[in-house]
C-alpha cells in the first residue's frame, strides 16, 4: 500500500499570501485616488499636501523593510504579519477623525505603511520564496494576484462609498473589512518548509533522495548574506532598474482618478480606467508565472518594464484626445505590464542571492528603490499645482519605465547561479 501524498502547505501560503496583499496593497496604493479630490475639497489642502503621506510613506516603507528583513528569516512572518494588522486597523479607524495634514501624514503616511509594510510584499513574498524553488514564478505570480484584485474590487467600491456617504464613514468600513481578513490569514503562514517536515514545492522525501530537489539545494547553498550581497555591482543595478520600474504603479494609482476627473470624465469613469488596468494586471500573473519557471526572467523583467512605459506614452495621448475607449484599452497595456513586476522582481531577486538570507538581502534594497522612488508622487503634484496640468511629468515618468528595462537587461548575475 502507498500512503496518499499529502497536499504541499505551500498553497495555503499561497492563498493566505494573496489575502494579505490585497489588504495591504489595496489599502496602500488603490484607495488613494478615490480619497483625494473629496477630502481635499473638504479639508482645504493642495494635491501636494494630500500627496506627501504618499512620498513620506514610501521612505517609512523602505526603512521599516530594511528593520524586519532578517526577522523574516529567523522568526518567520507571522508575528510581522499579527502586529502589523493591528498597527493597520487601529490608524485606518483613526482616519475618520483626520482634520489637518499632520494628522494625514501621521496616520497614512506612518502608521498605515508600517501596517502594509509588515503585511505586504517583502514579507509574504520572500516567504513564498522560501517554500518554492522551481515554481517560485508561478507560487508568487498567484499570490500577487491579490494585489491585483485590489484594484478591481477596492477602487470602485471605495469611489461608491465616498460618493454614497462620506469619505469617513468610508475609512471605517476599510477599518472593518481589514481586521476580519489580515487576522486569519496570519495566522497561516508559515517560515519555512523545513521547519514542519516539507520539501521545497512539496518534494517527497524519495523525490529528494532520487536528485530531484538538486536547484532546491544548490539555491540554498549558494545563498549569499546580506554583507556579501551589498558587496556586488548586481545588488545596486537591481535596487536602482527596479526602483525605476516601480515609479510607474506609484504615480497612476495615486494620480489616475484626478488626472482623469480634471480632464472632464466622472470619478466613476476615472475609477474604471483602475479595474482597466487591475484585470489585465491579475488575470496575467499566471501567464508570467508559467513563462518565468521556463523561460530567462531578466528579458521578461525588460518586457514588462518597457511595455508600461509605452503604455503610459499612449495614455497621455488618448487623454489628450479625450478618447475614453482607446483610454481603457492604454490602462489594459499598462496592467499587463504591471501583471509581471511583482513575480519577475522576487524571481530575479531570489535567483541572484538565494532564499537562505533573502529576507534581509531584499530589505537592504528597500530604502535604496523606495526612496528613489518617494519623490515621484510628489514631484507630480507639484507640477500639476505649479502647471494645472499632469502630461509632462507622466512623459517624463514613461521614459523613465524605458529606461528601466533596457538597464535590467544589461544586469549581470552575481555568481553563476542559475540562468535568469
Amino acid at each position: 500500500m502507498v500512503a496518499p501524498r499529502r497536499i504541499y502547505y505551500g498553497y495555503r501560503i499561497i492563498a493566505a499570501a494573496f489575502v494579505s496583499q490585497f489588504v495591504a496593497m489595496g489599502i496602500f496604493s488603490y484607495v488613494l485616488g478615490p480619497f483625494m479630490l473629496p477630502m481635499i475639497e473638504d479639508l482645504g489642502w493642495s494635491r501636494t499636501e494630500y500627496t506627501l503621506s504618499r512620498s513620506i510613506g514610501q521612505m517609512v516603507m523602505g526603512m521599516t523593510g530594511f528593520l524586519i528583513g532578517s526577522y523574516i528569516d529567523r522568526f518567520g512572518p507571522r508575528p510581522l504579519m499579527l502586529i502589523g494588522g493591528l498597527v493597520m486597523v487601529v490608524a485606518l479607524g483613526l482616519h475618520s477623525f483626520v482634520s489637518n495634514v499632520w494628522q494625514w501624514i501621521a496616520l497614512n503616511g506612518v502608521l498605515v505603511t508600517i501596517g502594509g509594510a509588515m503585511l505586504g510584499n517583502l514579507v509574504v513574498n520572500v516567504t513564498l520564496s522560501k517554500w518554492f524553488v522551481e515554481k517560485r514564478g508561478q507560487a508568487v505570480a498567484w499570490a500577487a494576484m491579490g494585489i491585483s484584485f485590489g484594484g478591481i474590487l477596492l477602487t470602485p467600491a471605495v469611489t461608491l462609498s465616498i460618493d454614497y456617504f462620506d469619505w469617513r464613514s468610508t475609512w471605517l468600513l476599510l477599518a472593518a473589512g481589514s481586521a476580519v481578513l489580515v487576522f486569519p490569514v496570519a495566522m497561516v503562514m508559515r517560515r519555512t518548509p523545513e521547519d514542519h517536515g516539507w520539501h521545497p514545492d512539496g518534494k517527497t522525501d524519495e523525490e529528494v533522495a532520487a536528485g530531484q530537489a538538486l536547484l532546491a539545494q544548490q539555491d540554498l547553498e549558494r545563498s549569499l548574506t546580506r554583507r556579501q550581497a551589498l558587496r556586488t555591482w548586481a545588488f545596486y543595478f537591481l535596487v536602482f532598474s527596479f526602483g525605476l520600474f516601480s515609479i510607474n504603479i506609484v504615480v497612476m494609482l495615486l494620480q489616475s482618478v484626478p488626472y482623469l476627473t480634471d480632464e472632464g470624465f466622472t470619478r466613476t469613469q476615472a475609477a474604471y480606467a483602475i479595474t482597466a488596468a487591475s484585470i489585465p494586471a491579475m488575470l496575467s500573473k499566471p501567464v508570467w508565472g508559467y513563462f518565468i519557471d521556463r523561460l530567462s526572467a531578466k528579458p521578461l523583467a525588460a518586457l514588462g518594464a518597457v511595455m508600461t512605459g509605452l503604455a503610459l506614452f499612449w495614455i497621455v495621448w488618448s487623454v489628450e484626445n479625450a478618447s475614453l475607449f482607446w483610454i481603457y484599452c492604454a490602462f489594459g497595456m499598462l496592467g499587463l505590464g504591471w501583471g509581471g513586476m511583482i513575480p519577475l522582481q522576487e524571481v530575479i531577486w531570489a535567483a541572484y542571492f538565494g532564499r537562505r538570507y533573502l529576507g534581509a538581502v531584499r530589505s537592504a534594497g528597500l530604502p535604496f528603490a523606495l526612496v528613489l522612488g518617494a519623490g515621484a508622487p510628489l514631484a507630480v503634484s507639484y507640477y500639476h499645482d505649479a502647471t494645472g496640468a499632469y502630461a509632462g511629468a507622466l512623459l517624463v515618468v514613461a521614459t523613465l519605465n524605458v529606461l528601466s528595462g533596457l538597464l535590467l537587461q544589461l544586469i549581470p548575475p552575481p555568481l553563476a547561479r542559475q540562468r535568469v
